[in-house]
């Protein structure tokens, strides 16, 4: 029996500014009823997790204020924030820090 593992990407995406990286979860395929659903009808989740992050906001006196957000941090964003990105047959979403809505804490 052979397991599904994901390969590590062999591009480095460093995203500039106050822009983040995110790696959004996978939709839900079945509900919660037990029906089946076609990508089609499948929800894109709001929610991921930060990837890589940029240097920080830079400030009109010249120094960098660093952004909140981490690598590994999962996030809640806006439903139609950022740009996808295809990098080694993986889609991520390159971001504003200030769409991100909120950081999940458990």
């Amino acid at each position: 029996m052979s397991t599904a593992t994901k390969k590590q990407s062999r591009v480095k995406l460093q995203p500039l500014g106050d822009r983040v990286v995110v790696r959004r979860e996978d939709a839900e395929a079945v509900t919660a009823g037990g029906i089946v659903l076609p990508d089609s009808a499948q929800d894109r989740p709001a929610r991921g997790t930060i990837v890589s992050v940029g240097d920080g906001i830079l400030m009109p006196s010249g120094e960098r204020l660093p952004l909140q957000v981490k690598p590994g941090d999962n996030v809640i964003f806006s439903s139609f924030a950022g740009e996808a990105i295809e990098v080694d047959e993986d889609e991520v979403l390159l971001m504003r820090e200030s769409d991100i809505l909120a950081v999940i804490e458990s």
